[in-house]
């Protein structure tokens, strides 16, 4: 399904250089390095909680490299490390949440241009499209340069009220979003099948009026391709667009989540078809732009990437509980000032 209309020139029609090839491929595979480990750090105590993307790497790297982080601004699940990685988002910071150390990640999201991580379930694209709006807004009183907003959602949070409130407020106020569908085929343990009606997020698109693209979500350079020309599409001022990257979680919905007790593993392999990172490690070296000598210093870079990213996470201490007088009140009252004193006096002496 393509209903957009094609980006006849600028960076959406230009094909990706070899030098951006073997990037894409650096950050496929620090992304699977780092997914994996989560997972591990999670059985050993080091995180309570983690919800992998294995599988999804060509998606997430894919349209988080086409962000154009000096203006654009992605509002992510709790699934879209990926994206972080490839937006250079400090990865020690951005697992402080997995760790419960603080809400939403210690990094910077206006610095980053990554919202902070979105737990309740389609809430992200909301909050996607107010910002959206915002730069439609300031557009029209000349105020800066159009920014995209990308927001993430999976194929079981497109039943949810949320996208129906957002994608028809984008469409009508023509809000430059691009709603970027990961449909992995499980809502948590129900496939996408049955809780999809009509099988496809995308076709839904239609009824709002707001072009479509379903793509190879294991492909990422159709990936890059496709979020580019929808960044672009929207960047124009003709509103909103949906994609939906077709692609298979491999792993569990969660590391809480045990996926045997709603398939086989003999489901899972043919559903999953081949591994998006092998699948573009085949196509880098029939075309002659990468050879062994490149991919085993990616895994090398990535190994050590998340030595350091370890570490990092386990040096992270507990956050102050008086921050909350900082962070979440503009001004407070004098009945608030008195109990942040008290809160930090007791915990001096803790």
């Amino acid at each position: 399904m393509d209903t957009l209309p094609p980006a006849v020139s600028g960076d959406a029609a230009a094909p990706l250089t070899a030098a951006q090839l073997r990037e894409l491929y650096s950050l496929m595979v620090a992304v699977r390095h780092l997914d994996t480990s989560a997972v591990a750090w999670q059985r050993q105590g080091l995180i309570p909680g983690y919800a992998p993307e294995l599988g999804q790497e060509a998606a997430q790297v894919g349209s988080g490299y086409a962000v154009d982080t000096t203006r654009d601004f992605v509002f992510p699940t709790y699934r879209e490390m990926g994206v972080a990685r490839t937006m250079g988002v400090d990865m020690v910071a951005y697992m402080s949440t997995h760790k419960a150390t603080w809400h939403g990640g210690l990094y910077d999201p206006l610095e980053s241009r990554l919202a902070p991580i979105q737990a309740v379930v389609a809430g992200s694209v909301l909050h996607a499209v107010g910002w959206a709006h915002g730069q439609t807004l300031a557009a029209a009183t000349g105020d800066g340069k159009l920014g995209v907003a990308l927001t993430y959602f999976g194929d079981g949070a497109s039943s949810q009220g949320d996208v129906h409130e957002a994608m028809n407020f984008a469409a009508v106020m023509k809000a430059p979003v691009v709603f970027f569908v990961q449909n992995n085929g499980w809502a948590i343990s129900v496939p996408t099948e049955r809780q999809v009606a009509g099988g496809s997020v995308a076709a839904r698109a239609a009824g709002y009026g707001i072009p479509a693209l379903q793509i190879d979500g294991d492909d990422v350079v159709a990936v890059v391709e496709a979020t580019r020309r929808a960044f672009a599409h929207a960047r124009a001022g003709n509103g909103p667009v949906l994609i939906e990257a077709m692609t298979y979680r491999r792993g569990p919905h969660s590391t809480s989540d045990d996926p045997g007790r709603y398939r086989s593993l003999d489901e899972e392999r043919d559903g999953a078809g081949e591994d998006p990172i092998e699948r573009f490690r085949k196509r880098l070296l029939a075309d002659g732009i990468a050879d062994e000598a490149f991919f085993a210093g990616a895994l090398a870079a990535a190994k050590g990437e998340e030595e350091e990213i370890r570490a990092g996470i386990q040096a992270l201490g507990p956050r102050p509980g008086t921050e909350m007088f900082d962070l979440v009140f503009q001004e407070t009252t004098p009945a608030l000032q008195a109990q942040a004193a008290n809160w930090r006096e007791e915990s001096e002496h803790v």
